[in-house]
């Protein structure tokens, strides 16, 4: 005798439990993709919020140039141009890291002048503290039609930041996941870091602070004495109110 088992319509639809939960682990992760907008795309580059992580300030070695204009009939420098090579003299001595390279124009129909001119240049360099050994001097020929001038560099550290006016992208509506997250736009603060690098006196101050220098001995003894004493530590000055011409607001 065989007997045949059959199965209903129902169990046959019917799916077993490790299809069910396969297919509950399926619809999991695919609603958890569909939630993550927030996949960076390839090839693009993320976008710091911080402007400056954006536009860094760096620190390195650059040029520091000075121009001498000398005319065809003109061998010495005049009362302005002495000063400005004195304090560019100065200058060297407080943040130069090599010697000097002085520029000379050759071809020129101011190239006699120019080179009456470079003695004068090199006796105030000389005689602000550049070794003589640390100047060198070389010809060039400047472009035809353009004041041949005499260049004279040093290198020094100095602090850059930018280049500024990049735009990568539109900064209008877009579908973009940066425009949607408000995220600043990537040449906002550049400005302000490159300002900033521009203005700093030492770059090393970016870096980390100064030693500190002496106190002031005497006048810190005297404000100290006074507040021992009771007395205000203000300074007092006698003749502080001979430029007054009005009462008017005291």
């Amino acid at each position: 005798m065989q007997t045949v088992c059959k199965m209903s319509d129902e169990s046959r639809r019917r799916p077993g439990p490790a299809l069910r939960i396969a297919i509950v682990v399926a619809g999991v992760a695919l609603f958890l993709c569909g939630c993550n907008t927030d996949q960076q795309v390839a090839g693009v580059p993320e976008v710091p919020t911080d402007y400056r992580m954006r536009h860094p300030i760096t620190i390195s070695e650059a040029d520091r140039t000075f121009e001498v204009f000398v005319g065809s009939n003109r061998g010495a420098l005049n009362a302005t141009q002495r000063a400005e090579v004195l304090a560019f003299a100065q200058n060297w001595r407080h943040e130069s890291t090599g010697g000097v390279v002085v520029d000379l124009p050759v071809g020129t129909s101011n190239e006699r002048a120019a080179a009456e001119a470079m003695r004068e240049i090199r006796s105030i360099l000389t005689a602000t503290g550049v070794p003589a050994n640390g100047v060198a001097v070389r010809g060039y020929h400047p472009p035809a039609g353009k004041l041949a001038t005499i260049r004279v560099t040093y290198p020094r550290i100095a602090a850059q930041a930018g280049p500024c006016g990049v735009w990568p992208e539109d900064i209008g509506p877009s579908f973009n996941r940066d425009y949607f997250e408000n995220q600043p736009y990537w040449n906002l603060g550049c400005s302000s870091q490159r300002n900033l690098a521009a203005m700093i006196d030492n770059p090393a101050d970016l870096v980390e602070p100064r030693g500190e220098t002496p106190a002031y001995t005497m006048r810190r003894t005297t404000v100290v004495e006074k507040y021992r004493v009771g007395q205000s530590p203000a300074t007092i000055y006698p003749n502080n109110n001979a430029a007054k011409i009005s009462d008017f607001g005291n």
